[in-house]
């Protein structure tokens, strides 16, 4: 069954917008009667049958909610900086989004090489993620913002903070309780700086280590969001 992502959709008839519409026709060859599936990226899985099968503006009527699903036991929100190399970061979108999770936001700190995203790009990334994996919530990505600046703000129930650093650093399951908002913080190619960790901790960051290995960004961002679901399976 081919899945369409249908954030705005607030009625039985719907319609896809162009970009959308031209996969469905041209891409997918679908047509008049043919059924699709719809989510919305808030929980709702939707049976709907094609009523008006135009390239650029394909109609749909909603014949069933198939499915509401219930929000995760938990909130995961992972800041990360952008890779150098922007393919990697787009491989952590859409494989963190494959595991769950739930808010991404790009952070730009003083060893960061790469200082900008394109929003746009990584939300197709995203969306394209949710409908390969059937995932009825759609993650949100944060606008980019400065180390210092999001760290001022961040306040959730429990505070990650990954680094390299010699110091004191429990694993993840040492300091963890199940089913509260977590948030992550991953630091870019050549670390966060000393400066930034202590800013972390002077605001409540606990400094965790993700293992022995000398991880990647974007690999260290997806072992912390796949250490985050496996502590709170039931």
């Amino acid at each position: 069954m081919h899945l369409f992502y249908t954030p705005d959709i607030a009625s039985t008839i719907y319609q896809l917008d162009e970009e959308e519409s031209k996969h469905c026709i041209r891409v997918l060859r679908l047509k008049l009667n043919d059924k699709v599936n719809l989510i919305d990226g808030k929980g709702g899985f939707y049976l709907a049958e094609i009523i008006q099968d135009h390239p650029k503006k394909t109609i749909l009527e909603v014949l069933e909610a198939q499915k509401d699903f219930s929000k995760r036991n938990h909130h995961l929100h992972i800041a990360v900086a952008p890779t150098k190399n922007i393919d990697r970061f787009e491989w952590f979108l859409e494989k963190a989004t494959e595991i769950g999770i739930d808010e991404i936001t790009p952070i730009i700190c003083e060893r960061s090489e790469r200082k900008e995203i394109k929003h746009d790009r990584s939300n197709k990334i995203l969306t394209a993620a949710i409908k390969q994996s059937l995932k009825a919530f759609h993650p949100v990505l944060n606008p980019q913002i400065s180390f210092k600046e999001f760290i001022a703000k961040a306040k959730t129930d429990v505070k990650f903070i990954a680094h390299c650093e010699e110091g004191h650093k429990g694993f993840m399951k040492d300091n963890f309780k199940p089913n509260l908002n977590y948030l992550v913080l991953i630091g870019p190619e050549g670390d966060f700086s000393i400066q930034e960790i202590e800013y972390a901790l002077q605001n409540g960051f606990v400094p965790i280590t993700l293992g022995e290995s000398r991880l990647r960004t974007e690999t260290a961002a997806l072992q912390a969001c796949f250490e985050i679901n496996y502590l709170n399976r039931p």
